[in-house]
């Protein structure tokens, strides 16, 4: 690596954290490190001090005119493990670094997608709306509308990285039997009972009970799940979203919620965000959403800063290959 690629060294880099919520600079401060750093909390904020700093860790505020004034920049240090907002190339031209956070939210996003699961498999989300108004619900005499268990039945999960291994095993600790959807079918790790290429996402549809994105938004999985994925499912399963939004058809999957098409949907991720007041999602009752909150954990900024250290150690010492090396 040349030179002029090094981060400097501790006594004169900067690193600029940017989120609206996440406390990593106070987290930051914790490691003792001595390296100079700061946080903004909007976008106007963030695009203000973008020159400042040589490393920027940030996520949902990045967009691509921060880099026309981002003179000192030399490592993106994604805090998610979503970086479709990047764009790779025009950080490459420039030799400005990138690396996500791929697997510090591996436990977190895993235990809210089986979560949002066991909610709709047992009513939870039900019983909570009926709390609000003070009924005592009965038992349900129609076996198509009763609780149902997990035990026996087949999940799906489309993309088995780190998340969507962690959903498989938790899956098979219920008893069901896990179909992992992958593009490198011979690198399964055994998480899933069997593994699929994605040409073959289609066709197992119709013998998943649940069906779980924990997939990248790619060309290739943007409305993944539209009309005709939704028409190839049971009309008793659940489709569960910790992705993005886009892997799904909202409009689709509207439909298909109102008519009865499918059980229900566990939504985490949704094409724009926040969702807008007057979304036909807000009122389906078999319809579970959740505000992208999926990898939010006490733990989380810890998380992301024990791969920000190790990629500046890295970098310091002229390594090319980052933890969650992107460009």
């Amino acid at each position: 690596m040349p030179d002029s690629d090094l981060l400097p060294g501790d006594d004169t880099l900067v690193v600029h954290f940017a989120h609206v919520a996440y406390r990593l600079a106070e987290r930051f401060a914790r490691r003792g490190t001595e390296i100079a750093h700061f946080q903004t909390w909007s976008r106007e904020d963030t695009l203000a001090r973008i020159a400042e700093g040589h490393v920027l860790v940030l996520s949902g505020l990045w967009s691509d005119e921060m880099l026309d004034r981002a003179a000192n920049l030399r490592l993106v240090q994604v805090c998610a493990a979503g970086y479709d907002q990047f764009d790779l190339d025009a950080l490459g031209v420039l030799g400005v670094r990138l690396a996500n956070g791929s697997g510090v939210n591996r436990n977190a996003v895993s235990d809210h997608a089986m979560a949002l699961l066991l909610a709709l498999a047992r009513h939870v989300h039900t019983g909570r709306d009926r709390q609000r108004e003070h009924v005592w619900r009965g038992m349900i005499s129609d076996l198509d509308r009763r609780e149902e268990e997990l035990a026996g039945k087949t999940m799906i999960v489309y993309g088995l990285g780190a998340i969507g291994a962690r959903v498989a095993r938790l899956a098979r600790a219920f008893d069901m039997r896990v179909v992992g959807i992958k593009r490198d079918v011979a690198s399964h790790d055994g998480s899933a009972n069997e593994v699929r290429a994605p040409d073959r996402f289609l066709e197992s549809l119709a013998e998943a009970d649940v069906v779980v994105l924990t997939c990248p938004l790619t060309p290739q999985t943007e409305n993944l799940v539209d009309a005709g994925a939704l028409a190839r499912m049971k009309s008793d399963a659940y489709l569960i979203n910790v992705a993005r939004g886009r892997c799904v058809n909202e409009s689709d999957l509207i439909d298909a919620l109102k008519r009865g098409a499918i059980a229900g949907a566990g939504i985490d991720t949704t094409r724009e965000e926040p969702l807008a007041p007057d979304s036909p999602l807000w009122d389906l009752e078999n319809a579970l959403i959740t505000p992208h909150t999926a990898g939010e954990t006490r733990r989380y900024e810890d998380n992301v800063l024990d791969i920000l250290l190790e990629n500046i150690r890295r970098l310091q010492r002229g390594e090319g290959t980052l933890v969650n090396t992107i460009v």
